[in-house]
């Protein structure tokens, strides 16, 4: 139960970063709005404007990139979580196979679980 909690707060926290990096964004994109309100038409200000533009779209871009990285990270937490969960399950159930130590079920070498979370990857993207 304290687990779940403390699972609890740090998604709460999570959530309360996003929001506040989203709130900066926001910020950030009327500050733009203002400045280039504030730079009316003219031929070199359009330019200006066009290149601005290609920066905000390329930063957010990359930021979009950052997000998407946390996110497969995350998900392949949760799958190893949901996999040693599950055979923990098992084991105890009596069920095949006939282990009861999780160790000897789960003990892979770290190639394997690489190659196992770069498939798992591969499949995400593809999804």
């Amino acid at each position: 139960e304290k687990e779940m909690w403390n699972r609890e707060k740090l998604s709460l926290q999570k959530s309360l970063k996003q929001a506040n990096a989203e709130l900066s964004k926001l910020r950030a994109e009327l500050r733009s709005e203002a400045f280039l309100r504030e730079l009316g038409s003219d031929s070199e200000n359009a330019v200006l404007r066009r290149i601005y533009g290609k920066y905000l779209r390329a930063e957010s871009f990359r930021k979009a990139l950052i997000y998407q990285k946390k996110y497969l990270l995350l998900l392949l937490g949760g799958f190893q979580e949901c996999e040693e969960a599950t055979l923990a399950l098992i084991a105890r159930m009596g069920g095949q196979p006939s282990y009861t130590d999780l160790e000897i079920i789960t003990h892979h070498s770290k190639g394997f679980t690489r190659f196992r979370s770069a498939v798992r990857v591969s499949i995400a993207i593809s999804r």
